[in-house]
């Protein structure tokens, strides 16, 4: 069986790295359209193959994952939504939680059609060089060789998923820390992770942070390295560290010295490879003064990235400001639906309460992508092209409502907090 499996995907240019990737998969039941593969509901994944993942299978409703074998680049993915039996409400996310689709409703015998872009890289830098992962991130899928999509809510429905290289995207890559990674277990959340929800299918999201990176060890990790083997002219690179970094003691440590040196490195090695670097400054941590109003905890490490892109004449969003608008307006108790506050027992295995105000969870991770998004408007930067129009408008003052706010939880959860703080 499986020999047949790998000789249909190389008909499809699926295992060839010198073929371009181009397939399609019929995941509903009765005929399948000329030209797709049928994917039976109980096909399991299997390296080297493709099929449902993570120990899941389309049935009864719940959320599920499939996965296939691809080389690390761009693709743009087109799934089709729906079902000819019944309603159902499908969000789509990628690898590692990305959101690339929210809330998208299906009447019965109804199918709307979507398409993203989804980013794939492995470890491998040469034939002697790879990045120098952490031991928790072993296993997440932001570093395999296959690319993964989950579908999740209320009866998810999926009638079909075409996926296609894409070179020609503009790559819009992160550099960052626990605020910005893509965390693979609820209910942490990095912005990163939300961003590619605000894009059209001509960028595609590459988010190389990793939670307790501060500027320097992004570099000595090798991350960078890897990235730099990817990012090309036109490319974007978002560069936000403060939080770990400021930790740092010794001779020459501080914000106007080793902090701003490393980032204008990060800044130069970017302009190097004709691509656009734009500085972010650290967003606040939760912390209230008596008054309601926001503490900065992190001196001066915000001026000196201010400054170095006022030097170096580098785009600034300035998402230290943003943020302290955002929390004031949620308010000291409001807040904490941002963060990973949550009472003992809300998630499996939590025998204590989780009380970070570091940390996001999916709204928290979600309302600062979209200052984000306003930071990249109002910087006027090239890439607002391909923001979707419906996520344009936004005001960190009158942030989105939390009883507003739904994205279906992945199936897996962790009480373990990210490095970094």
């Amino acid at each position: 069986m499986k020999s047949a499996v790998i000789i249909a995907l190389c008909l499809f240019g699926i295992l060839s790295h010198t073929m371009a990737v181009d397939y399609k998969f019929y995941l509903a039941s009765g005929k399948t359209p000329k030209g797709f593969l049928s994917v039976p509901a109980n096909q399991i994944y299997s390296e080297g193959g493709y099929g449902y993942d993570l120990g899941t299978l389309p049935k009864d409703g719940k959320p599920f994952f499939f996965s296939v074998d691809v080389p690390e680049g761009n693709y743009q993915v087109k799934v089709v939504l729906g079902s000819k039996d019944a309603e159902s409400n499908t969000t789509v996310k990628a690898e590692s939680r990305r959101l690339m689709l929210k809330n998208i409703r299906t009447k019965k015998g109804q199918f709307l059609t979507h398409e993203f872009a989804v980013n794939i890289r492995n470890t491998r830098i040469s034939e002697t060089e790879s990045v120098k992962i952490k031991p928790r991130e072993m296993g997440k899928l932001i570093w395999d060789n296959k690319l993964t999509l989950e579908f999740n809510g209320d009866n998810p429905s999926v009638q079909s998923i075409e996926i296609k290289a894409a070179d020609n995207l503009v790559t819009l890559f992160l550099a960052g820390n626990s605020t910005v990674v893509d965390e693979a277990n609820e209910p942490w959340c990095g912005w990163g992770q939300a961003f590619p929800l605000f894009f059209t299918s001509k960028v595609a999201i590459a988010n190389y942070a990793e939670s307790g990176e501060a500027a320097n060890t992004f570099v000595s990790s090798n991350r960078f390295a890897k990235l730099l083997t990817k990012i090309k002219k036109g490319d974007y690179l978002f560069i936000e560290f403060g939080h770990n970094d400021q930790k740092q003691k010794g001779e020459g440590k501080g914000p106007y010295t080793s902090y701003k040196s490393d980032l204008k490195y990060l800044v130069d090695e970017a302009r190097a490879k004709g691509a656009n670097p734009v500085l972010v400054t650290s967003m606040h941590r939760r912390n209230f003064d008596e008054n309601g109003k926001v503490i900065n905890t992190h001196g001066e490490y915000p001026n000196a990235v201010r400054l170095l892109a006022k030097e170096e004449n580098v785009p600034l969003i300035d998402l230290n400001n943003m943020s302290k608008e955002l929390y004031e307006a949620w308010g000291v108790e409001g807040s904490k639906k941002a963060f990973v506050h949550y009472p003992a027992g809300t998630f499996p295995d939590q025998d204590k309460a989780l009380e970070d105000n570091t940390h996001f969870n999916p709204y928290g991770g979600y309302q600062i992508a979209r200052c984000i998004i306003k930071g990249i408007i109002e910087a006027n930067l090239p890439i607002q092209e391909y923001i979707k129009k419906e996520y344009r408008n936004y005001d960190p003052s009158h942030p989105d409502a939390f009883e507003t706010f739904h994205i279906p939880l992945t199936p897996f959860s962790s009480t373990v907090k990210p490095d970094g703080n």
